[in-house]
This record gives C-alpha cells, structure tokens and sequence, in this order.
C-alpha cells in the first residue's frame, strides 16, 4: 500500500493523475539547509527524511511504502524556500527575474524491506518583470507555500519564457521519473522475504 507524506496538494493531485491509489501522512519535518550543504544533496535529505518520518507512522502496515518528495528552487547556488511574507516573495521573483534558474526534485520510496530514489533538475527562465507585475502578482497570494514563490500551474505561467525539463517536477513531483520509481516498488514487495533476509 502505498502512503504520501506530504502535505501539498499539488503532489496529491499530481499523484492522483496518474492514478496511483494512496493513503496521506502528515509529516513535519524542518527544512533548514546546513552550512555548506550542497542544493541537490539538501532537497534529497529532505525528501528521504519525510518518507522516513511517514514510515514510522505505518510501522504496523506489512506491505506499506512511503513516497517522500521535495522541491526547491536555486539560483546561484542559493536555495529559495517558501517566501514568508509578501516582501520576501517580491524580492525572489525580482532575484529570479530576467534569469535562469534550476528547480530540484526529489523523490524517495522507503519501505520495511528497501529505499530508493529518483532526481529531476529542470532549468526554467522567467522573463524581465517590473516592479508593478511582480507586486500584482505578490498580491494574489499564490507565491505563498511556494518554493521560489511563484507557480508555474498559476499566473505565474505567463512569467515562464522556456522551460528545459519536468513541468510536473517544477510543480513539485516529477511524474515520469516517479512512476518509473513506483514501478520498481509493487505494495507487496514491501514485505520482506525472511529468506532472502538471511
């Protein structure tokens, strides 16, 4: 059985849309990078901690497998989270504008018996914005909760000049390359063969 941890729900309904049936965990994990922690090897520590903290909530699941996933945007070497408040939101789209920045996901698959994971980098280039378009945009309320903040799925589609990889990835959950890692975890694979334990 297959359980999401994450409390997006864009990854659910991108989940959804390929008609993966799931269970949802609520897990809290912090998403604070450490000093000098590379972007790539940050989101994948992230993504693995919250598909290890929704195992631990279905210990008791013989055949459960937990999908934890984690998007962020990065931009010189700098990872932009979730903006907190409206003048942090237009400082990273005025950062983003004009340029060409990377979006990192990663997708983990933890069970009792294995753990795998898959990587989608995608470059996107956003276009020059004024001052006045970035605040309409800030005013709408859909940079929050989003990493970069912005939305490619939003109003923030008409900001995206060209995209070089996952659009799905972008919106937080790279499909192709997640059910390719699904595939190699059938529910009933999690439960360990005691014989080839030994």
């Amino acid at each position: 059985m297959y359980f999401l941890a994450s409390k997006s729900p864009r990854r659910r309904q991108l989940l959804e849309q390929i008609g993966v049936a799931f269970d949802v965990l609520d897990v809290d994990i912090p998403e604070v990078r450490a000093v000098d922690e590379p972007a790539l090897d940050y989101v994948s520590r992230v993504a693995r901690e919250k598909a290890g903290a929704g195992l631990l909530q279905v210990a008791g699941v013989p055949a459960a497998v937990v999908i934890g996933a984690d998007t962020e945007v990065v931009l010189d070497g700098e990872v932009f989270g979730k903006p907190g408040h409206a003048e942090d939101a237009a400082a990273m789209l005025g950062r983003l504008a004009g340029r060409t920045h990377s979006v990192i996901s990663v997708v983990w698959c933890v069970s009792a018996a294995r753990e795998d994971h898959v990587i989608s980098v995608s470059e996107v280039s956003i276009a020059a914005l004024d001052g006045r378009s970035i605040d309409a945009y800030v005013g709408t309320g859909e940079p929050f909760g989003k990493a970069g903040g912005y939305a490619i799925q939003g109003r923030a589609a008409a900001f995206v000049q060209h995209l070089n990889g996952s659009y799905s990835g972008v919106m937080g959950l790279p499909l192709h390359e997640t059910s390719q890692l699904l595939a190699r975890f059938p529910p009933h694979s999690a439960v360990q063969d005691p014989v080839r334990a030994l």
